[in-house]
């Protein structure tokens, strides 16, 4: 059933400008980066020649967070407007399928998309560094992997918050205006508790033990979700 649902959801984002965000992130940041280091490639090869990968996954990772929380909040929004726009919630939930269901199709529909955003983060940063000459035997394979996968985790939170409010919300001013808010914040995470959350995206990928953030935002997103589905479950959404 659940893979019906999937299906259903699938087909209804064709033509929504939803493919093009995925691509627009990860594109996004490394052609960032790639003018950084075109600009000072000197400098920079200079200041990182022990360690070239290092250098470019750390520059890399001071935006990750930020475009994951916008990132995922703009999918969310894009995706929860789908049924909005086209006033289809009623049909929706006539169907002999859970509310629950929607809501786990709705979400695991986001997340997948957002994990193509990442996957081709990591992707794209290896061809961005073999462009620059970096040495490829030396590619940190498990970071290059961390740096969109493990981010993500930790910010699975946030996520699963704003598909939330952009399911039960027809109006996307609150859930929107909330991800930038969030957005803006998870830049400085430096000077925030490691207890806090929103610090989590980062510390996936700075903090010593970053299995630890990375666990505590893939239990932190479940404990969200047992609310969300909950509330949507019960919420005249029609």
């Amino acid at each position: 059933m659940m893979g019906r649902v999937l299906s259903s959801d699938w087909l209804k984002i064709r033509g929504k400008g939803l493919w093009f965000l995925v691509f627009l992130g990860p594109i996004g940041l490394l052609a960032m980066q790639g003018l950084n280091f075109g600009i000072r490639y000197d400098y920079l090869t200079e200041q990182y020649k022990a360690d070239l990968w290092g250098g470019l996954l750390a520059n890399l990772a001071d935006f990750v967070p930020v475009a994951l929380c916008l990132g995922g909040t703009l999918i969310c929004s894009m995706l929860a407007n789908v049924e909005h726009e086209m006033n289809s919630w009623k049909q929706l939930l006539a169907l002999p399928v859970s509310r629950t269901m929607v809501f786990l199709s709705k979400l695991l529909l986001c997340l997948l998309l957002v994990a193509v955003s990442c996957l081709l983060l990591s992707a794209g940063t290896v061809v961005l560094g073999m462009i620059l000459g970096f040495p490829l035997e030396e590619l940190p394979y498990a970071d290059v992997l961390r740096i969109g996968f493990g981010s993500y985790a930790g910010a699975l939170p946030v996520i699963t918050l704003q598909l939330w409010l952009s399911l039960s919300s027809r109006n996307q001013t609150l859930p929107v205006s909330l991800g930038i808010t969030l957005s803006i914040g998870s830049m400085f995470a430096m000077f925030m508790s490691e207890f806090f959350p929103l610090s989590w995206p980062s510390l996936a990928w700075s903090a010593p033990n970053p299995l630890t953030f990375i666990g505590a935002g893939l239990m932190a997103g479940i404990l969200v979700l047992v609310p969300g589905a909950i509330h949507f479950a019960r919420k005249d959404v029609a």
